[in-house]
């Protein structure tokens, strides 16, 4: 898949997307503000990111949300994100569904309350069945937890545990593995997102925070993306 740039040029565009959104926090602080503040701001730019990936043609773009270490965060700001995760929900990004888009979330939902995952799942399920691509978010997920989980069940259907049996039991069964991981924030490292699937996905660090994230900014990244040789491990 390709699109125009007005910078770059005709350019070549992932199928996958992953992100890692980072900086909402030290966005908020920046401005004096408490970091729920950021988390806001923060949700509002998955949702226009989401949206403009989506209209280029990117197929499926998943989204670090809510990592198995956030749990441990201070009790006011672990309240905060699982509000927003109520909210939108089952509000804004319902918005997708007349996009053609599949929402799902990815991870262990029995942490939640009752009323967030019965929110998480009708989402799914109305938006389920959509062609034009899969928005998936990370919820209560660990790429560590991800692979036993896997290698458990592959265990239990009996047979070897071999590549197939594990990736057939991944959260992202039947989807490519991400072609692009970027992190905003400015830290570079995966921090347990997309272990296995990370295998040979182009990796893109920017110093850019979260809530200041634009389109600009994945054209940007689009455009370098396209630049970059994969080669898979071979000359």
């Amino acid at each position: 898949m390709r699109f125009e740039d007005k910078n770059t040029g005709d350019i070549r565009l992932p199928r996958h997307i992953a992100l890692i959104m980072d900086g909402n926090g030290r966005w908020a602080a920046k401005r004096g503000r408490p970091r729920k503040f950021g988390h806001r701001a923060g949700v509002k730019v998955l949702n226009d990111v989401a949206k403009y990936l989506f209209s280029l043609g990117v197929e499926y773009v998943t989204v670090y949300a809510f990592s198995t270490e956030n749990v441990n965060r201070p009790p006011d700001e672990v309240e905060e994100l699982i509000s927003l995760i109520r909210r939108y929900f089952k509000t804004t990004f319902r918005e997708f569904i007349a996009l053609g888009i599949h929402v799902r979330a990815m991870g262990d939902e029995t942490y939640f309350p009752p009323d967030v995952v019965d929110i998480i799942k009708k989402l799914d399920a109305d938006s389920r069945g959509r062609s034009r691509g899969v928005l998936n978010i990370a919820l209560n997920y660990g790429g560590r937890d991800e692979i036993v989980r896997a290698a458990n069940l592959a265990a239990a259907g009996g047979g070897p545990i071999d590549r197939a049996a594990v990736e057939a039991r991944l959260y992202t069964a039947g989807m490519p593995d991400p072609d692009l991981i970027v992190r905003t924030g400015g830290e570079k490292r995966l921090s347990n997102f997309l272990l296995y699937q990370a295998a040979y996905a182009e990796l893109f660090f920017t110093d850019t925070l979260w809530p200041d994230f634009s389109r600009a900014d994945v054209d940007a990244i689009l455009g370098e993306f396209s630049r970059r040789e994969r080669r898979f491990g071979r000359i």
